[in-house]
C-alpha cells in the first residue's frame, strides 16, 4: 500500500497512458479519477478521461471530463470537442449539444459531421417523424453481462454474450471488465420470443472474443468476428495490440470446420461486423484500414468463392463519417441498417437506414426514429421478412451493460427521399447578386410549381425536391431574358452545393473595350490544329456577332486570334494571324465593310492556361487557347 501511494503524479500519468493506449480502459479511468480526485488537472487528463468514458458509453462522466477539457482548453481537439457534443445528447442536453456541435462545424467546416449538422438542423423534427413505428421489448434472454450482435440462423437467433460460461478459468477483458465474449444461441417462436439459450458451437470458440455472425443464404458458410488469435497464436499490430479480424467457417456434419481467415484481414487494423446481401454476393463489414474516413467505416467485397474476394469498397461520404459507422445489417428487401454517432441522432450510436440509388450506391441515410434509437447506444439491428427483429441498446432499464430487445415495425420507413435545392441569383454582366427576387421549380411536365423569393444575399432554397426526378428551374425577371434550367439530382445536396441562376439582361450596353463573346454570351471561335478554316459550329456564333454588327451600324470591331503552344511561336504567330484574317474574311463575306475590322495574331502568348511548351495537357486544355475575340473599338 505504501508504495502504491508514493507513486508521483508522473508515474501515475505514464500508466494511465499505457492503459489507454492498450485499450484497457477501465484500469486507465481508476488512475485518472484518482490523479484528478489528487487535485492535479490537465487538459490531457481530462481529454483522456473523457475518452475512457465516452467509449464505455458512461455519457454522463464524458460530459464532466470533456467540460473540464473545455474550461482548460480554449482550442480543444476537434475529436473530444464533437464527442462532448455526443455526450451530452446523450444525456438528454440537446440544447448545449447543438451549441458545441455548431462550434465543431464552425472550426472544421469540410468534415462531413459538420454538412449533416448544417444541413439537419431540425434533425430533432426529422426523427420524430420516423418514430413511433415499433414496439419493443426486452428480449428476456439477457445475462448481467453483454449480449448483442443478434443474426439469424434457421430457426435460432445467434448471438454475442459475455456471460460466464461456466469455464474453470475466467478471463476477464480489461475493456469491460467481463468476461470474453462467445457465441450463443436461442430458439426463435413465430411471434419472435426467444427460448432455450445454449451456446452455438465450440468449434467455434476460443479463449479470446468471439462476434457478431452472420450466415450464407445457404446456411453452410458463417462468417463472424475474432480477436487475431489463429491457430494457436496471436497475431499482434506494430503496438503489440491485437485487433479484430472476420473468419469464415463451413458446416460439415452438422459441425462448423474449415475455419479461415478472410483474405482482406490484417494485423495492421480491425475488420469486423461482417454482412451479407440477401443473394450471398456481397460482404459488408467495418474497418479502421488505411482510407478510413474516421473512426471506423463501413465497406464491401464481392463474395467469389473458395475465399476469394472482389476489391475492397469504402461505402463512401454518404455513409461514412469522421466519427464510428459500425454493425451493418443487409434486410431481406436490400435495406442497409448500419450504427453511427456521426450521423444526427439521438445520442450515443443510433440506428440509421440506408437505401441503393440508380447506380446501385447506398445512400439516402434516415435515423430510424424512437422508440428503436434512444439517447445511449442502439445498434446491431436485424430484421426478418416478417417485421420481426432484434437490436442491442445499453439504455436504462436494461439487465447487463448491453442488452437485446426485441421489437415489431408496424410501419415501413418513408421511402420518398428528397433533398433541398440551394441556388444563388446572380446578373452576368455586373456578377451582383440579385436580392428579392422571385423564381421557381417545375416538374418534368411544367407542372406543380414551388415559388420562392431570393433573400438579401441573392440566395434561395426550395425545401425538398424529389432525388431522381427531372425538374425545371425558371425565372421571369423584368428586364432579363427568360431563363430555364433543368435539373436532377441523384443525392442530398448538401448547404455548400448550389445552383447558379445568371440572367442575362435583355438591352446590353456596349462599350468600348467590351469584348462582344463575353457580352452577349457568345461562343468562342475554335479552330481545329493547325487550321485557319471556318469550322460550322464557328459560323453559329459568328452569325451571333454578325447580326450585333448589323444592330450597330458604327460598331467598329478588332478580331483578335490565337494558338495553343505547340509548334514554334514563329509558326503560330503566322497561324493565328491567317485565322483573324480568316474570320474577317467570313464577316465581310457577310455584308460588313472592310473598314469597320482590324485583326490581328498573337501566336501562343496570350495562353489561358498554363499550357506552355513542354507541359503535358489534354487536346481539350488545348483547344481552349485556339480561340478569337471581338473587342470593340469604336461605337
Amino acid at each position: 500500500m505504501l508504495c502504491f501511494t508514493s507513486l508521483t503524479f508522473a508515474q501515475n500519468i505514464n500508466k494511465a497512458s499505457k492503459n489507454f493506449d492498450n485499450l484497457a480502459y477501465v484500469n486507465a479511468t481508476e488512475i485518472y479519477e484518482k490523479v484528478v480526485a489528487s487535485g492535479k488537472e490537465s487538459a490531457e487528463i481530462y481529454s483522456k478521461l473523457g475518452d475512457a468514458y465516452f467509449f464505455n458509453a458512461q455519457y454522463e462522466k464524458a460530459v464532466t471530463a470533456y467540460a473540464n477539457l473545455m474550461r482548460l482548453e480554449s482550442n480543444p481537439p476537434a475529436a473530444q470537442l464533437y464527442r462532448y457534443a455526443v455526450s451530452l445528447k446523450s444525456t438528454g442536453n440537446y440544447k448545449d449539444s447543438d451549441i458545441q456541435m455548431d462550434r465543431f462545424a464552425k472550426a472544421n467546416a469540410t468534415q462531413n459531421t459538420s454538412k449533416l449538422f448544417v444541413d439537419q438542423k431540425n434533425y430533432l423534427d426529422i426523427i420524430a417523424r420516423n418514430s413511433g413505428r415499433f414496439t419493443i421489448e426486452d428480449a428476456k434472454i439477457n445475462a448481467l453481462q453483454s449480449d448483442y450482435g443478434a443474426a439469424f440462423y434457421k430457426d435460432r437467433l445467434i448471438f454475442t454474450t459475455a456471460r460466464d460460461t461456466g469455464s474453470f478459468r475466467k478471463r476477464v477483458h480489461k475493456w469491460t471488465g467481463e468476461a470474453f465474449t462467445t457465441l450463443h444461441q436461442a430458439t426463435v417462436a413465430a411471434d419472435g420470443s426467444l427460448s432455450d439459450v445454449k451456446r452455438f458451437s465450440s468449434t467455434l470458440d476460443t479463449k479470446y472474443h468471439e462476434s457478431t455472425p452472420v450466415f450464407s443464404p445457404d446456411g453452410k458458410t458463417v462468417y463472424f468476428t475474432r480477436n487475431n488469435y489463429f491457430n494457436g497464436k496471436k497475431g499482434y499490430d506494430a503496438n503489440k495490440m491485437v485487433l479484430l479480424k472476420i473468419y469464415s467457417a463451413t458446416l460439415k456434419d452438422d459441425k462448423w470446420t474449415d475455419i479461415k481467415e478472410l483474405p482482406f484481414n490484417s494485423n495492421d487494423f480491425n475488420t469486423a461486423h461482417p454482412a451479407i446481401s440477401t443473394d450471398g454476393k456481397t460482404l459488408y463489414f467495418a474497418s479502421d484500414r488505411p482510407g478510413t474516413l474516421g473512426l471506423s467505416d463501413l465497406y464491401s467485397a464481392g463474395i467469389l468463392g473458395d475465399n476469394t474476394f472482389g476489391e475492397v469498397t469504402n461505402l463512401g461520404p454518404q455513409i461514412n463519417t469522421e466519427a464510428r459507422e459500425t454493425f451493418p445489417f443487409i434486410a431481406p428487401d436490400g435495406t442497409l441498417f448500419f450504427a453511427s454517432d456521426g450521423h444526427p441522432g439521438l445520442g450515443g450510436l443510433d440506428i440509421f437506414s440506408a437505401h441503393k440509388d440508380a447506380h446501385q450506391q447506398y445512400r439516402f441515410v434516415q435515423n430510424i426514429g424512437a422508440p428503436a434509437n434512444s439517447p445511449y447506444d442502439d445498434f446491431s439491428y436485424a430484421i426478418n421478412a416478417n417485421k420481426h427483429g432484434y437490436l442491442t441498446s445499453n439504455r436504462v432499464g436494461g439487465v447487463g451493460s448491453d442488452d437485446i430487445y426485441r421489437f415489431t415495425e408496424n410501419q415501413p420507413l418513408p421511402q420518398q427521399f428528397t433533398t433541398p435545392l440551394y441556388g444563388v441569383m446572380m446578373d452576368v454582366e455586373t456578377q451582383e447578386v440579385m436580392p428579392n427576387t422571385p423564381i421557381k421549380i417545375v416538374d418534368a411536365n411544367f407542372q406543380n410549381p414551388i415559388e420562392v423569393v431570393t433573400d438579401s444575399q441573392g440566395k434561395f432554397t426550395i425545401p425538398a425536391v424529389d432525388l431522381n426526378t427531372k425538374y425545371y428551374i425558371i425565372a421571369d425577371v423584368p428586364g432579363f431574358e427568360h431563363f430555364e434550367k433543368a435539373v436532377e439530382l441523384d443525392q442530398p445536396t448538401h448547404i455548400t452545393e448550389v445552383v447558379n441562376i445568371p440572367l442575362e439582361r435583355v438591352e446590353k450596353p456596349v462599350y468600348v473595350g467590351a469584348d462582344l463573346a463575353k457580352m452577349f454570351h457568345i461562343e468562342l471561335i475554335y479552330f481545329d490544329l493547325d487550321k485557319s478554316n471556318i469550322r460550322p459550329d464557328a459560323a453559329v456564333e459568328l452569325a451571333k456577332i454578325l447580326e450585333v454588327m448589323k444592330q450597330y451600324p458604327t460598331l467598329n470591331l478588332d478580331i483578335r486570334s490565337h494558338t495553343d503552344s505547340r509548334a514554334t511561336a514563329t509558326y503560330n504567330e503566322k497561324l493565328s494571324s491567317r485565322r483573324a484574317a480568316s474570320t474577317k474574311n467570313w464577316l465581310v463575306s457577310q455584308g460588313i465593310s472592310p473598314d469597320r475590322l482590324t485583326s490581328k495574331g498573337f501566336g501562343e502568348t496570350q495562353l489561358v492556361n498554363g499550357c506552355a511548351d513542354g507541359v503535358s495537357c489534354t487536346e481539350a486544355q488545348h483547344q481552349l487557347n485556339r480561340r478569337s475575340e471581338f473587342i470593340v473599338t469604336k461605337i
